[in-house]
């Protein structure tokens, strides 16, 4: 375990100790020279350094004193930093041993389970009274001006400025649950934003819901808070788990809150910067986007409902995060793939037969999974696909295959490689339809389309497969052995 990072900047600083924070003096416009940077250091091997532009410079041509920090996030060593850990699945590995909370026998047991329980329950946020760090700095009324804040303009066909490393904060005007999810804000005018809320995301529940009942709907939009709490708000979280508690659990410590100056909300009180405001359900929705998205594709303008501001809190010298998307890999590979160790444990729950999954970067998420499992019954692999499909956001999935238990699926190439072998198109390939991601342009219709699902597995004779399957080319143990002995001596270079 690694150290907890309570404040966006104690990340920034301990990415610098790592040695793997690059600064940048020169001055750079916040209108698409920003992303240019950012995209290409991106796209270096193993993610590029994360980025503190010093002297970004507005659409006014001033020079921001809000430096901007871009990703943070975006590399598999600072994204286990980020979560304190070594390595992303040492989080999965405690999911799995709080699922198997099995009530031992004797009294000595149930004591040794009662450590296990306590992490459990010291997780919950916990919301401070008096000053707080995000609360430094106050704009209200007239003082409220979004343009001084450094929001990028990333790609030339986008609609305008956009807020993209968010963590927008709901309740549900029912049960009081809160939500926090990852998304992105256009910046409209001085003091309003479009939000925007895909239909089945939680907080377009939240807006729908106090809709109906015609009452205005609280919302804040945080920008740079602790680590955790940031990635947590992109995690795909059931709708009644909250998103600080998660963080917490992450963290081993709890998500310290306080109270928004001008609405009922809660926000991390360590937090960078904090935009509150609110949604009138009486008035129309406003025209968000176009937008360069994950896709490598821009999606299209469309209506979403407008946020007034009604404050600005930041932190004294506060720091503006945020990050770029567009044709992959970007920094939000980083944030999928730290979900996608996580959240094994929980596929495995239901689905004990699966070993391992992979989203791979040219897939942006939603396009292609790769799922091994440990197959012991014909059409095992169709009906893990047919669970995947009816499981959360997996339910977007474009295309799943599912190959045997010893494949690495995690190294494309060799999943490619045995799926390419495994299969015979017509017998192995089947179609279904169902809901698609909003960002998936070439469906049929808009969030409704086909996918696919290929069985890459060892086929069995009741599958239709009669003939004897091949063994895989693998070199003898000894062999091996005595290679590995001489190799130094051969000036072949690293094995």
């Amino acid at each position: 375990m690694t150290e907890t990072l309570d404040t966006l900047q104690e990340f920034i600083a301990a990415i610098d100790r790592a040695g793997e924070l690059r600064r940048i003096t020169e001055p750079v416009s916040v209108h698409l020279e920003m992303c240019e940077i950012a995209d290409r250091v991106m796209k270096m091997p193993g993610g590029g350094s994360a980025l503190l532009f010093e002297r970004p410079v507005l659409r006014d041509g001033s020079v921001s004193p809000y430096p901007v920090a871009i990703n943070l996030f975006g590399s598999m060593s600072r994204m286990a930093m980020s979560l304190g850990v070594a390595k992303l699945d040492d989080h999965g590995d405690r999911i799995t041993k709080l699922l198997d909370l099995k009530v031992p026998e004797g009294f000595l047991g149930k004591l040794q389970l009662l450590p296990r329980l306590m992490e459990v329950a010291k997780f919950p946020p916990r919301t401070q009274s008096g000053p707080a760090a995000c609360q430094e700095i106050v704009w209200q009324g007239s003082e409220i001006d979004l343009d001084k804040l450094p929001v990028l303009t990333t790609w030339p066909g986008d609609g305008g400025p956009f807020l993209t490393m968010t963590a927008v904060v709901s309740k549900d005007p029912a049960r009081g649950i809160r939500n926090v999810g990852m998304y992105r804000v256009q910046q409209m005018g001085k003091n309003t934003v479009a939000m925007h809320w895909q239909r089945h995301k939680t907080g377009a529940a939240h807006f729908a819901a106090m809709a109906a009942q015609g009452e205005r709907m609280p919302v804040c939009i945080v920008i740079g808070s602790d680590p955790a709490s940031m990635y947590a708000a992109s995690a795909p979280l059931p709708p009644n788990i909250d998103e600080f508690l998660f963080a917490g659990f992450l963290r081993r410590q709890p998500v310290k809150l306080v109270k928004a100056l001008t609405c009922d909300l809660e926000v991390p009180a360590d937090a960078e910067i904090v935009i509150e405001g609110y949604i009138d359900p009486t008035e129309a929705l406003v025209v968000e986007g176009p937008f360069g998205d994950h896709t490598g594709y821009y999606s299209e303008a469309d209506l979403y409902p407008q946020v007034h501001v009604t404050a600005v809190t930041m932190r004294k010298n506060a720091v503006y995060c945020a990050t770029i998307v567009g044709r992959p890999p970007m920094e939000d590979f980083y944030l999928g793939h730290a979900t996608e160790r996580i959240f094994l444990p929980l596929l495995k729950l239901t689905n004990h037969e699966i070993v391992d999954y992979h989203m791979p970067a040219e897939g942006v998420f939603h396009n292609l999974v790769f799922v091994s499992i440990k197959k012991t019954y014909p059409g095992q692999a169709w009906k893990v696909m047919n669970a995947l499909w009816g499981a959360g956001l997996m339910s977007l999935a474009k295309v799943l295959v599912v190959v045997d238990d010893w494949v690495d699926v995690r190294n494309t190439q060799e999943a490619w490689w045995v799926a390419l072998n495994n299969i015979d198109p017509e017998r192995d390939t089947r179609f279904t339809l169902g809901p698609m991601d909003v960002l998936d342009h070439s469906s049929r219709a808009f969030t409704y389309g086909s996918k696919m699902g290929i069985d890459a597995t060892k086929k069995m004779p009741e599958e239709g497969f009669t003939r004897d399957w091949p063994k895989v080319i693998i070199m003898d143990e000894a062999t091996k052995a005595k290679v590995d002995a001489i190799w130094p001596r051969l000036g072949l270079g690293p094995q």
